[in-house]
């Protein structure tokens, strides 16, 4: 027994009554950018099924180049296979959503982010980055960026959103807007 058994059993359940759907629109035309904290689960707060929508989950669901690249290539990718299926102005909405209690908080304190750095290699300063210690200026910042990327469509709308941990509760904070 490892510790995926458990998840393992559930997925042979989920399986017996699985329908593969075909490739297609989402049900909700929207991409969603979040942590990967396990307390923070997209398909949990937002009520998303399979086939809803696309999620990116990363540390503190920031917008990284990375990111960016996989929200310019599903733009293409949507052109390119669904855009005469719809509103011809927008393809989809990005939600950038952040939240409370973020673990990447403590790579706001210098001496964590310097052992953090000696241990996984990367560079203090990408470090620094990605740290959520306040997630409404972060969003903020975020959505600014993806906003301001050359290789964001026009036709994409990006928002931003906060998740409470304490409340579960999700806020918007910027409203959806073109680049």
């Amino acid at each position: 027994m490892t510790k995926l058994t458990r998840l393992l059993e559930h997925n042979e359940r989920f399986a017996r009554t699985f329908v593969p759907t075909a490739l297609g629109v989402p049900t909700a035309p929207v991409l969603v950018v979040t942590c990967l904290d396990h307390r923070v689960d997209p398909a949990i707060t937002l009520g998303l099924q399979l086939g809803d929508a696309p999620v990116i989950r990363n540390t503190g669901g920031r917008v990284t180049q990375a990111v960016i690249d996989d929200v310019a290539y599903l733009a293409f990718l949507a052109e390119q296979l669904f855009g005469g299926q719809g509103a011809t102005d927008t393809l989809f909405e990005v939600a950038v959503i952040h939240h409370t209690q973020c673990g990447t908080a403590f790579l706001a304190d210098p001496n964590f982010r310097k052992r953090a750095a000696e241990a996984t290699g990367l560079s203090e300063g990408t470090l620094e980055a990605s740290a959520v210690a306040d997630p409404s200026a972060t969003v903020k910042a975020d959505v600014e960026r993806l906003l301001t990327s050359p290789l964001l469509s026009p036709k994409v709308s990006v928002s931003g959103h906060v998740y409470d941990l304490a409340t579960g509760r999700v806020t918007t904070t910027i409203d959806a807007r073109y680049p």
